[in-house]
């Protein structure tokens, strides 16, 4: 796929922290009186200021933030890289990359670290960057114009519905990450990113991860 440059949504496309997420948010729901599973299934692709304020006043949301926010930090240590990550982001030397990410920076630069990527971006757009989280096209609108570069010459790296709108929305072609992109509208869905490599450019994806091609009904 043509590009010029990449911008990588965070936790599933990067870094799997899945079951950090699934302990950390559980565990806020079951303090806060809710239902863990009801909470879970909203956080995909949320800041999580934003899935705080779906079940708590306006006045607890701060704090409550920050307690989930906290939640995570302790659980960071479980983050393991996607497939292929640790290979592909070291052919990006010299070329424009960032992360957007819904989480806080302090999270997002822990789970990388976690996860083993000891070369952090340069530009990376964190949920207290932007004054709208995703759908909102903001974050990869902003991290393109930091890196120089039109949306219509970047990637998005993106596994969620909210992820994918966003990119879409800033402009940007957006490549899918797992079988739960399926259900976006993403341009072309990979299972991951084994195999993936640079070609100088844009980024060359393994037939065999491929589950949708580009051009190909959702």
């Amino acid at each position: 796929m043509p590009a010029r440059g990449l911008l990588f949504d965070n936790d599933g496309v990067l870094v799997d922290s899945e079951a950090a997420v699934v302990s950390s948010w559980w565990r806020w729901a079951l303090d806060s009186g809710l239902d863990p599973a009801e909470v879970l299934a909203a956080v995909p692709g949320r800041r999580a200021a934003d899935t705080v304020a779906l079940y708590v006043e306006p006045a607890r949301v701060a704090a409550s933030t920050a307690l989930v926010t906290r939640y995570e930090l302790e659980d960071v240590a479980g983050t393991t890289a996607v497939p292929g990550v640790l290979e592909l982001l070291p052919q990006l030397s010299g070329v424009p990359w960032a992360v957007v990410t819904s989480g806080v920076r302090e999270l997002a630069t822990a789970r990388l670290r976690a996860a083993g990527v000891t070369r952090l971006p340069e530009v990376l757009v964190a949920a207290e960057d932007v004054t709208a989280g995703k759908p909102d096209p903001e974050g990869y609108a902003a991290a393109a114009a930091r890196l120089g570069l039109a949306p219509a010459d970047v990637l998005v790296l993106e596994d969620s519905v909210s992820g994918v709108a966003a990119g879409q929305a800033a402009g940007c072609r957006v490549v899918g990450i797992g079988a739960g992109a399926l259900a976006t509208t993403a341009d072309v869905v990979v299972r991951d990113l084994a195999g993936a490599r640079w070609t100088g450019d844009g980024l060359a994806l393994p037939a065999a991860a491929v589950l949708r091609a580009a051009g190909t009904a959702g």
